[in-house]
């Protein structure tokens, strides 16, 4: 009998974390991306930054409930070499700046030169998913 029990408690213990984990999981055709601002672009400061987001939610940071599981919030990498440990909350600093709202754009002002740019998307922890949402880096001009 104890047998069976434990049998029953493992397959338990593994069925909720599987169903944890798919929760978690964003679809595969998920993806972020930059609306109207492509690798090579030269802009005037300031200029706006739109967020685009196929296949998942945008919802602000510390969301509760069945929403956080299929949606996040932006957070935009400005010239970052490295990216964050993807498995700790997204640094808070001048180079890993966070839309906590759910914002989807932003105006940013960055000084003549050559900038590189890149989103995350992050969970109500600021962590990101798992695998990552995360745009293709792109490299713009500021004039």
């Amino acid at each position: 009998m104890i047998n069976r029990v434990s049998m029953v408690t493992v397959f338990l213990i593994s069925l909720l974390a599987i169903s944890w984990a798919v929760a978690h999981t964003p679809p595969e055709h998920a993806k972020v991306y930059f609306i109207g601002l492509k690798d090579g672009a030269v802009v005037k400061s300031p200029f706006k930054v739109r967020f685009g987001i196929k296949g998942f939610g945008i919802t602000p940071a510390g969301t509760k409930g069945r929403q956080r599981h299929t949606a996040g919030h932006h957070h935009l990498l400005v010239d970052v070499e490295q990216l964050p440990d993807l498995t700790e909350a997204v640094p808070r600093d001048a180079h890993h700046m966070h839309f906590d709202q759910g914002e989807t754009e932003a105006t940013l002002e960055l000084p003549p030169g050559k900038h590189t740019l890149q989103l995350l998307l992050g969970d109500e922890e600021h962590e990101p998913q798992d695998p990552p949402l995360i745009s293709g880096k792109i490299t713009i001009t500021v004039q």
